[in-house]
This record gives C-alpha cells, sequence and structure tokens, in this order.
C-alpha cells in the first residue's frame, strides 16, 4: 500500500526558498506568478493495514514539524 504526505510551511511562516524561486520566475520572464510557497512530497510503501493512526504519528513525530509545518495524508 501507498501514502503520500504533502508537507508544507504553515501559513505566517517565511519561506526563503520560495522567494527565491518567485524572484528567479521574475528574472525569467513569468510575471504572472504572485507568490510560490516551497514544501516536499514523501512516498511511504506500507505494509497492507497500516492504520491512519500509524500514519498520523509517522508525520507528528518526525515526517513533519508541526510547530511550523502542516501536513495532508493521501492513501494512493
Amino acid at each position: 500500500m501507498k501514502a503520500r504526505v504533502f508537507v508544507t510551511l504553515k501559513n505566517g511562516v517565511l519561506d526563503p526558498q520560495g522567494k527565491a524561486v518567485h524572484h528567479a520566475l521574475e528574472g525569467l520572464g513569468f510575471d504572472g506568478v504572485s507568490d510560490v510557497r516551497i514544501g516536499k512530497l514523501i512516498e511511504l510503501e506500507l505494509a497492507d493495514g497500516t492504520s491512519d493512526a500509524a500514519i498520523e504519528d509517522m508525520c507528528k513525530q518526525l515526517l513533519a514539524n508541526t510547530v511550523i509545518e502542516n501536513y495532508k495524508i493521501e492513501r494512493a
């Protein structure tokens, strides 16, 4: 079984990598981009029957810094 975890910075948390990409896009002539936020995608190959609670625990304990990041779990 596969699961995907999308980790993004919470609103209000500065995203210097996103700002750098935004600036680079403007420099390349892409004027229609108003903001860029960078996140990460984590794909997990899990044993059948792995519970949602177990995946939540993985996110809270290791995969996301819940102080500054949000996460969303999607079973593939």
